[in-house]
């Protein structure tokens, strides 16, 4: 395995004329010490595979095939993708796939092994949202996810109920895995520099939801029509919507029997409480 320099992720989009594109949000990760951090948090083993989101010029991919049995890197850019067959082409444990993440089936790379799936990645900021929802699709198959992400987005991760940075993805991630925020990374460790400060966030996500649902799509959609005002109340978020057909005397009804006031506004709620009214509102629809 080739030693690469701390300097040599610059030097290798120079060296092949590739120029960051500002439409896929690239910014490249320079820094091999923070490299070298989020592989230790994301912690492969000899016989695991890890996915890695968004390869780059490989930086993160040799430090991966070091420690782990097997490391798929997904790159979306052909230019990129060309570089990494290059530079990586020839190492055994790695395998370059020219793909769209988010149409990428983890269910396929998992394949029929006990062992459940490691991602990594350094995340577009215009990326983070879809993709974190389309990883809990694969929950499954993903035992962890390391990601580095905008530092908005992991406050947002790991807020809880009450908190200023407390909404949607809070709840509805916090009901599968459990997010911790491990290390916050300075504009000065990327190339170019970006204008905000990222942090990298570790998702653990539960093959069971904490709590068992009835029914999960009608439980997103719950939490996403509560905090549809802010400043609203819940019962006022929930008729304003028309939450599954019910009349406003039946939301009264639900939620008197979830127990939980109406007047209250939607980020003071747990995800248990939400996922406990939705069944609610389930066995009620009947």
């Amino acid at each position: 395995m080739k030693t690469v320099k701390v300097d040599s992720v610059v030097e290798i989009l120079k060296r092949h004329g590739i120029l960051p594109k500002k439409r896929l949000g690239q910014c490249f990760l320079h820094d091999r010490k923070v490299a070298e951090r989020i592989v230790a948090l994301a912690d492969p083993g000899k016989g695991e595979t890890v996915i890695e989101i968004g390869a780059g010029v490989g930086l993160m991919t040799r430090l991966l095939a070091e420690r782990a049995g097997r490391v798929i890197a997904l790159e979306l850019d052909p230019p990129l993708v060309a570089v990494l067959r290059e530079e990586l082409g020839e190492e055994e444990k790695i395998e370059i796939v020219e793909t769209d993440v988010l149409k990428y089936d983890f269910h396929e790379a998992r394949g029929p092994g006990p062992g459940r799936l490691a991602v990594v990645g350094n995340i577009p900021y215009y990326l983070s949202s879809p993709l974190l929802f389309y990883l809990l699709d694969f929950r499954r198959e993903i035992e962890r996810a390391v990601l580095m992400v905008q530092e908005e987005v992991a406050e947002r991760l790991a807020a809880t109920p009450g908190s200023r940075a407390y909404g949607i993805p809070s709840v509805i991630i916090s009901m599968y895995a459990d997010v911790t925020r491990d290390l916050s990374v300075g504009p000065d460790r990327f190339y170019p520099r970006p204008k905000v400060c990222s942090a990298v966030v570790t998702v653990r996500y539960r093959e069971a939801s904490r709590l068992p649902l009835a029914s999960p799509d009608l439980f997103s959609r719950l939490v996403k029509v509560s905090f549809a005002g802010r400043r609203k109340t819940l019962f006022n978020n929930l008729r304003g919507a028309g939450i599954a057909g019910l009349s406003p005397p039946e939301i009264k009804n639900v939620l008197s029997e979830a127990g939980i006031d109406g007047k209250r506004r939607a980020e003071t709620l747990s995800a248990l409480e939400f996922g406990h009214l939705s069944n609610v509102i389930f066995a009620y629809l009947g």
